[in-house]
């Protein structure tokens, strides 16, 4: 029984899948804005995006989100790329097409939600920014 209980946690740690956060860069872009040469578009623009586990354990860090768990059962391998792609959208349906715009993100703010139950959890991943379109 024993060997068994061994070969099983040995199995679910090789089977498992993790996720980790998103990719922060420490580049930096300067952009004077005090020409007047932009005008803010949209505040409080916000993205969705989440996935839930089941045998697992979800955590936040700060910036990134991290799950360890044996399967995923529902939602996004990609949750910051989902996220952004959800702010867009939402931002094309308010604010109409961005093709042919020059915007830009600006007070980008990432925020998690997760739901730990041991045989279960969810992470929920929200970005909220605000948008500037240069002229």
């Amino acid at each position: 029984m024993k060997n068994i209980l061994i070969i099983l946690a040995f199995a679910l740690t090789l089977a498992g899948c993790t996720s980790s956060g998103a990719f922060i860069s420490f580049n930096q872009t300067n952009v004077e804005l005090g020409e007047g040469n932009y005008s803010l578009t949209a505040t409080g623009v916000e993205g969705q995006s989440e996935a839930a586990y089941i045998l697992g354990l979800s955590y936040s860090n700060g910036v990134t989100a991290n799950t360890l768990a044996l399967a995923r059962v529902s939602g996004s391998e990609k949750l910051y790329a989902d996220a952004l792609d959800d702010l867009w959208q939402t931002y094309e349906s308010n604010h109409g097409a961005i093709t042919d715009k020059k915007l830009a993100l600006t007070n980008v703010r990432y925020d998690s939600d997760i739901i730990n139950l041991i045989l279960y959890t969810k992470v929920t991943l929200t970005v909220r920014a605000d948008i500037v379109e240069f002229r």
